[in-house]
């Protein structure tokens, strides 16, 4: 349970990380590999068209004592679209989601978790002091990045430097608040989630993470026209 002690921290038995998995495949075994630290549940969202499904549910099935589910899905439901579906099946007071690629590692995660004993949301940020990137972005990623956050603040006002690293934690009421409201599916998600919850009064931290660039980003030239138009809908439709 949350606890306002002073030194305690969260109990990462109440926290559940819902992790997108489209077409992972041939990557999803090193991030399972890593989970059985992690004593809370874990939901993975399976929306294409490979076999991940196979894979979570073999790995699942060889260690029972994990509380692993996989959800899955006929057709594309986008990054955004996959953390809603997860985030509902969720039950725990406290609710994150990490990128399939454990670039950012569990316990990253379970470090995030525990700010939510003084805070409604913690998210990992690559550009904030106390970061530490073993290994970076390329330099085109990284000049689109600032230019994308430079972007996001014109248009919604919010100071934070890193909206998209894929590591975030909230407590279960923030996001229930602001889930019927949501409308970006694809990956300006997370801009839309922190905006509205910026508009309810939340208070969300942005905390250093440890980061790891283990791939390229699956994020395309028409994946980022997509996010400018849909962020541009978002805020002025």
């Amino acid at each position: 349970m949350l606890s306002d002690a002073g030194g305690s921290g969260v109990d990462l038995a109440d926290c559940t990380l819902v992790i997108p998995a489209y077409n992972e495949e041939v990557r999803i075994g090193s991030l399972l590999e890593e989970t059985p630290g992690f004593p809370g549940d874990l939901i993975f969202v399976c929306d294409g068209t490979d076999d991940t499904p196979t894979v979570i549910g073999a790995f699942a099935g060889d260690h029972p004592s994990l509380s692993i589910r996989c959800l899955t899905f006929p057709s594309r439901l986008g990054k955004g679209g996959a953390i809603v579906a997860g985030v509902r099946e969720a039950s725990t007071p406290c609710v994150g989601y990490m990128d399939a690629d454990g670039s950012a590692s569990f316990s990253e995660m379970e470090r995030l978790f525990n700010h939510l004993r003084t805070v409604d949301g913690a998210i990992g940020s690559r550009w904030v002091p106390g970061s530490v990137l073993t290994v970076r972005q390329g330099l085109w990623r990284r000049i689109e990045s600032r230019l994308f956050n430079l972007l996001v603040r014109v248009l919604f006002g919010l100071d934070y430097r890193d909206t998209q690293c894929g590591a975030k934690v909230f407590r279960r009421e923030a996001l229930e608040s602001v889930l019927p409201h949501l409308r970006s599916t694809r990956f300006e998600f997370d801009v839309e989630l922190l905006w509205r919850l910026r508009q309810e009064g939340y208070r969300v931290e942005e905390v250093p993470i440890t980061w790891e660039n283990r791939s390229e980003s699956k994020v395309t030239i028409p994946d980022t026209i997509g996010m400018l138009l849909g962020m541009l809908r978002l805020r002025f439709g």
